[in-house]
């Protein structure tokens, strides 16, 4: 510690503080432009100016360290006076527009203007005329009203590591822009809006569809309602509308967004909002009150109970809604109707994470915290398009990369990080088993596995040795369609690196072998020791916001909250007494059969919560013969593709518009906070499940979701420590069993959960779809950073529609050429399931043989998916390999 003296304060701080640092212990505020303590402090606009030891020479507090004695003045005459100075030049060419500049209210030069009576400039001379750039859908950048403190530079290359930003012409005429001063539009901007977000003045502004000035507002602290990553965001209110969302900073996310979270918030006060419960009456969806629509619900289920038994219902629950409200459908499918029938869209997407490193480790979650990959000196990223789908854990990776890490990528498509890799593997779909066998095989060859670690925590090793005895990295090549040595090279670079973190998501787990890709990367981790210390791990990404949340809590055939098996007599019996029903002891039926079910007419009921199957489901022209079979009730906020089908609908409210919590795929819960009200007649879908739970008979007299919350805690050992009290200013990460314990960020630390790593050897087997006849490509799936899931609710945005207005096929130059398709024609995919028409777009990002169309639009990808053949550990779908035939469609 060193001791120094603030404003006459004597204080103490650690050794290296900066000197702003120092006067904030202190309680001193030193005002700055450039700063931001997430970046490498500059010293750039010199605003936060203070006087050391009397000295008449003035020190930048953000950049200078403290010394031993120092004496420092935040606000002495000489710092006032430069202050002054420095405010007086920068307004002699700054506008002077601050009764119409939007960022009135919320800028930094205006508020210390009027600290240090700064009124106007006193120089004469040239001033910036810059042209507006609002080539950009969501923001726009006024250069005249840049003060060249470069903190959008800052974060834009620090932070999110997209380097769009960078200053021009230097000296008098230095202003902001993509290199070569190109058009936002025409950079490579991605609109994350963390530059806008973090500019102290006007420069940066987003588009306003409403005019707001910032004193109008108020700001709600939130969690994002888009993908797994769990964003802390400031939900800004004026008038019961939300106008904008601004970063917040949390664990999660530190302060940062994507273009998603930052910009499409157009969805909540849309106006193709469900704002009245719907019932089909002559083939027509027509408005009735709450009463009649829970009326038919209850009547046809009991009916349909009493002819065919529970088990001819199923009911789906959401990854989009709360964890209080997943609870409460896990209590109505199996406390009232009395079925096991309940599952959701992780059996689409993580269902063989769950059931693959639960096997393996004993918990099917995320090891690691997202940010912990900063601690990795090797980032071996497997089957997802991080970038894309969960933009911040993309930013976390290339923070590392810049200091240090090495990357490795293993993917079909060329994605953005392939650029950015030490070693890019454009494997080919479907081969991620013999890739893993491959490079277990060399790190045993060659003596690099953690002898130590094997002999203490794992089990089954000689199963492992030999299974992948004959797996060379030359027969992997042939699978994996890569050169052998480069297979090599990754094995040498995870097993020595002394820290790699494993990253995957649905292009590991959406095979009809996921859950052994899986278990072979668990392998790969185990072998190696990069299990239950910083840096390493087996981590992964969960796709929707809730997803993990809704697998806590249940919603699942096969387990209770906590994943407590309901077929253990224990579990049943905790439940039984605490709902105060008997429980059945069968497991359900997984979203992949119900629907199967149901246009079989064995399942005569489906209760659809905030999911879209007809869009999001393998093989969709099989999932609409099995809605429309059964009697359909959809809860959703829009009116979509499923709901379009539903024999009752009922208006749900959005994420901005009711309390709760989700759970983020690092196991953080974390609040969810009101911030307008639902629109019309539409209520959070915990009123809605708790009046049908009554409507059935039983106890659902809840206060709100804090009072649901503590039911789940009672019955939940992996939560029972996490209250809202607790979790007000920042998650906790489960398991969190007391209230004294402070939550697991890092999972298997000291000892691996089950007690034992387990070794679990599987063999590639080659997918059921290559090969077909009459289909000569493959097709694989997935996510686009400017839409989300089945695009409910990014749809609605304008800008968002702007850049990513259809859907499309990539395809590579030379199958291109040799089918007679030009970039943008249009063309026909047809696959044993159906057929879809969409743009072609020309490009190297995939190899000849492998198409990619992604998964959002309707009519489009999983019309062509297959829905039949399943993993048989967790009855997941082939998604990721699909055999096609493409042509151009003639004119």
């Amino acid at each position: 510690m060193i001791t120094c003296t603030i404003n006459g304060q004597v204080v103490q701080v650690k050794e290296g503080s900066t000197m702003l640092q120092a006067a904030k212990e202190a309680g001193a505020i030193v005002p700055t432009f450039c700063h931001d303590e997430r970046i490498k402090p500059e010293g750039a606009c010199r605003i936060c100016s203070v006087q050391v030891n009397d000295s008449p020479k003035l020190a930048a507090a953000c950049s200078t360290p403290v010394s031993e004695g120092m004496k420092i003045e935040t606000e002495s005459p000489a710092v006032v006076e430069a202050r002054r100075e420095i405010l007086d030049l920068i307004l002699a060419n700054h506008p002077l527009d601050c009764m119409t500049c939007e960022k009135s209210g919320k800028c930094k030069l205006q508020d210390l203007c009027y600290q240090y009576d700064v009124e106007k400039t006193s120089y004469d001379g040239e001033v910036k005329n810059y042209p507006l750039d609002s080539s950009n859908p969501f923001y726009v950048s006024d250069q005249n009203k840049c003060i060249n403190c470069g903190l959008c530079v800052h974060v834009c290359n620090q932070l999110q590591c997209n380097h769009t930003l960078s200053f021009i012409d230097r000296g008098f005429h230095t202003h902001i822009a993509p290199p070569f001063q190109v058009p936002l539009e025409e950079s490579n901007c991605v609109s994350c809006g963390n530059c806008v977000s973090y500019c102290p003045v006007g420069a940066l502004e987003p588009k306003r569809p409403v005019k707001y000035r910032y004193w109008e507002t108020k700001e709600v602290k939130t969690t994002c309602a888009y993908c797994g990553v769990g964003c802390q965001m400031n939900l800004v209110v004026k008038d019961n509308r939300v106008v904008e969302v601004q970063p917040a900073k949390g664990a999660a996310n530190e302060g940062l967004l994507c273009v998603k979270g930052r910009f499409a918030h157009d969805f909540i006060h849309h106006p193709d909002r469900l704002t009245q419960p719907l019932i089909r009456k002559n083939g027509t969806l027509v408005p009735v009150q709450w009463e009649e629509a829970f009326s038919v619900i209850i009547n046809k289920a009991k009916e349909i109970k009493q002819s065919y038994g529970a088990e001819a219902i199923a009911g789906f629950s959401s990854a989009r809604i709360t964890n209080e409200e997943n609870y409460l459908m896990n209590k109505l499918m199996r406390g009232a109707i009395g079925t096991n029938n309940i599952d959701h869209c992780a059996r689409l997407c993580h269902a063989s994470t769950v059931a693959g490193l639960a096997t393996t480790l004993g918990s099917g979650a995320m090891t690691n915290p997202m940010a912990d990959v900063r601690h990795s000196n090797l980032i071996f990223i497997t089957g997802s398009n991080t970038t894309e789908a969960h933009p911040v854990m993309g930013a976390y990776i290339r923070q590392a990369q810049k200091q240090g890490s090495k990357i490795i990528v293993a993917d079909p498509r060329a994605i953005e990080l392939a650029e950015d890799a030490d070693l890019f593997l454009q494997i080919y779909p479907g081969s991620s088993v013999a890739l893993s066998n491959a490079m277990i095989h060399v790190i045993l060859e060659e003596g690099l596995e953690n002898k130590a670690f094997i002999h203490q925590q794992t089990e089954d090793f000689e199963s492992l040795k030999t299974a992948v005895k004959e797996c060379t990295p030359e027969w992997a090549a042939d699978i994996c369609q890569v050169p052998a040595e480069d297979i090599r090279q990754a094995a040498r670079m995870y097993a020595s690196s002394g820290a790699s973190s494993i990253i995957y998501s649905m292009g590991i787990t959406q095979h009809v072998n996921g859950t052994e890709n899986v278990m072979s990367l668990s392998n790969l981790a185990l072998v190696t020791g990069n299990i239950g210390k910083p840096g390493t791990g087996v981590n992964p990404l969960r796709g929707q916001n809730n997803v993990q949340g809704a697998c806590d809590m249940g919603a699942l055939p096969i387990v209770m909250t906590g994943y407590q098996k309901i077929d253990a007599a224990e579990t049943r019996k905790k439940f039984q007494e605490a709902w105060g029903v008997q429980l059945p002891e069968n497991k359900g039926l997984t979203v992949t059969e119900a629907i199967p079910a149901a246009a079989e007419d064995t399942v005569k009921m489906l209760y659809i919560t905030g999911e879209n199957p007809m869009v999001s489901d393998p093989d969709t022209q099989h999932v609409k013969k099995g809605l429309e079979k059964a009697f359909l009730v959809v809860q959703d906020i829009f009116l979509t593709e499923t709901a379009a089908l539903a024999d009752v609908v009922l208006p749900a409210a959005a994420f901005a518009e009711k309390e709760g919590t989700f759970t983020n795929t690092e196991r953080r819960v974390q609040r969810v906070r009101k911030a307008v009200n639902p629109p019309g007649e539409a209520k959070p879908d915990w009123w809605i499940l708790s009046q049908l739970l009554k409507g059935f008979g039983l106890e659902a007299n809840y206060s709100g979701a804090e009072a649901i919350f503590e039911e789940i805690r009672q019955v939940t050992p992996s939560y029972a420590g996490i209250s809202y009290e607790r979790i007000e200013r920042e998650g906790l990460s489960w398991p969190c069993p007391t209230a004294e314990h402070p939550g697991t960020p890092i999972l298997h630390q000291g000892s691996i959960a089950r007690g034992a790593g387990l070794f679990k050897p599987v063999e590639w087997k080659a997918s059921p779809e290559l090969g077909l006849k009459d289909y000569g490509q493959v097709l694989t799936t997935g996510r686009i950073l400017y839409h989300f899931h089945t695009r409910t609710m990014t749809d609605k945005s304008e800008g968002i529609n702007q850049i990513a207005p259809h859907n499309y096929v990539e395809i590579h130059p030379s199958l291109a050429a040799s089918k007679g398709i030009q970039d943008g024609d249009e063309v026909e995919v047809t696959s044993p399931r159906g057929r879809i028409t969409v743009k072609a777009m020309v490009t190297e990002r995939v190899e000849e043989g492998v198409l990619f169309v992604p998964f959002h639009w309707g009519n489009g990808a999983n019309v062509l998916t297959n829905g039949e053949v399943l993993d048989p550990y967790c009855k997941i779908p082939g998604l990721k390999v699909s055999a096609v035939n493409i042509e151009k469609v003639a004119n």
